[in-house]
């Protein structure tokens, strides 16, 4: 737990990715950052006083044995003008993780403790630096799959999120002022609160606001995580030759043998910025042994937690009783159907596949000779991006899970605490829901927390962040 950990300890890791590289850094926080700095680093030029945020040239040693490691560029920045608002060195390096493991280890021997994973951004958050959602958007930042994902996470960076929350939380200060005026002096005159009036802007300034931004959350998931899309069909309908066609690579073994795809084979594209989570499964069969029974079992469980389905069907050959199960499936979930090898005589009328496949989105292709992909791309990219799901690209701010779950609750109590001015309930029980709802948005930004979940936001990061 990143909680167990002090404060007055100084901390130390990697800062760059495991591997070869030109550079690699390594980080300090913490009151003995610039202590443990002059220990190992001996600059090329005789320094007095390191300035703040400034490069400073020379060479990493290890004080045990006076031994020379690396050339280096080192620098200091002073608290609280940094990531941590603690003092903080970082140590450029050449890469390698020898090097790079062989220099921390001589930080760490003079007094360094190894970071936690998480626990730099966690010292940013405890000393009030960034807020709990500028925190998750630094794991969103990193692990980004689209161009827009990076500009949602950056946003989020700069505080879009948690102003849109500040101002919810000011509007409903405000109403709730009212309503505890209205409680404190019953006996006046004047009416401090008609209820029709405080039932609206409760609607139009909170509960729309908030269904505004729960609306986005769709768009994170897109762009944040990808669309997990699963290529289904019956064995040989052409679902690796497909793969590989998005993929333009040869990821997927293709031959005449039924039952060659066993295991789930997947890869990432992009369709006009669109990131998919390409997932290629075992054909649909009669099950021939306990290898591709597995594999089948595997299948439906992919289909199942999978955003978008592509469903193959092969049009050279009759429809059988595995085909007309794909197709019912299909309209449990967003799907498109692929008629696939379209280069071939077809051996469904049109007649059949007009009532097979009515209501359900098709595309013809080829896999083989490319016939009808850049049909599909734009028919996957107007699939992913309806009306249902898209949201203006203006939309600067998206909510992941964690977010999510909080605002519900909060528009729940708000849409309560409406319902009832409307229905005339006392005003104890609707500043009691507004409250919880206020409760509700301080878990967004951190200001309510508990040490379970900050250990489970803070557990993402990697060592170094």
């Amino acid at each position: 737990m990143i909680q167990n950990g002090s404060s007055e300890d100084t901390i130390a890791a990697i800062a760059t990715p495991v591997g070869q590289a030109g550079i690699g850094i390594i980080r300090i926080s913490g009151p003995r950052s610039l202590e443990i700095a002059r220990k190992v680093f001996c600059p090329k030029k005789d320094i007095q006083t390191f300035e703040s945020h400034r490069l400073y040239l020379g060479h990493v040693k290890d004080p045990a044995s006076g031994r020379v490691l690396d050339e280096v560029l080192i620098s200091f920045m002073k608290a609280p003008h940094t990531y941590t608002r603690e003092d903080v060195v970082e140590i450029n390096c050449h890469s390698g993780y020898l090097l790079l493991a062989k220099v921390l280890e001589i930080i760490l021997n003079q007094g360094a403790r190894l970071a936690k994973p998480g626990e730099f951004t966690y010292r940013a958050f405890m000393n009030n630096r960034i807020d709990l959602t500028q925190a998750e958007a630094v794991v969103d930042l990193i692990n980004s799959h689209s161009e827009r994902g990076l500009q949602l996470a950056s946003e989020q960076i700069k505080g879009g999120l948690r102003t849109q929350i500040r101002e919810l939380r000011e509007k409903a200060l405000e109403i709730l002022a009212s309503i505890e005026v209205a409680i404190d002096f019953p006996d006046e005159e004047v009416e401090f609160l008609p209820r029709d009036k405080t039932a609206d802007k409760i609607e139009g300034e909170l509960i729309e606001p908030i269904e505004k931004i729960l609306a986005a959350y769709v768009q994170r998931k897109i762009w944040m995580e990808g669309i997990r899309t699963v290529i289904v069909g019956r064995v040989n309908a052409g679902k690796s030759s497909l793969l590989n066609r998005l993929l333009n690579e040869e990821r997927a073994i293709v031959t005449p043998i039924p039952g060659t795809t066993r295991d789930v084979i997947e890869s990432t594209i992009y369709i006009e910025g669109l990131p998919l989570r390409l997932i290629d499964t075992a054909g649909f069969r009669k099950v021939k042994g306990r290898l591709e029974g597995i594999g089948i079992r595997l299948t439906h469980k992919k289909w199942a937690e999978a955003d978008l389905a592509l469903v193959v069907i092969d049009q050279s050959r009759p429809v059988n009783r595995d085909d007309l199960d794909l197709i019912s499936k299909s309209r449990e979930k967003k799907s498109l159907i692929l008629l696939n090898k379209s280069d071939l005589p077809g051996k469904i009328s049109e007649e059949r596949l007009d009532g097979l496949l009515e209501g359900l989105q098709v595309v013809r292709i080829s896999a083989l000779t490319g016939e009808g992909i850049d049909d599909l791309r734009r028919a996957i990219r107007d699939l992913i991006l309806s009306p249902d799901t898209d949201i203006a690209t203006s939309l600067s701010v998206a909510p992941n899970l964690r977010h999510k779950q909080a605002l519900q609750k909060a528009g729940q109590f708000f849409k309560t605490s409406a319902q009832n001015a409307r229905n005339g309930l006392p005003l104890e029980i609707i500043a009691m829901d507004i409250n919880s709802a206020l409760e509700a948005l301080a878990e967004i930004t951190g200001e309510i927390t508990t040490d379970d979940l900050l250990d489970k936001i803070f557990s993402q990061f990697c060592l170094g962040k």
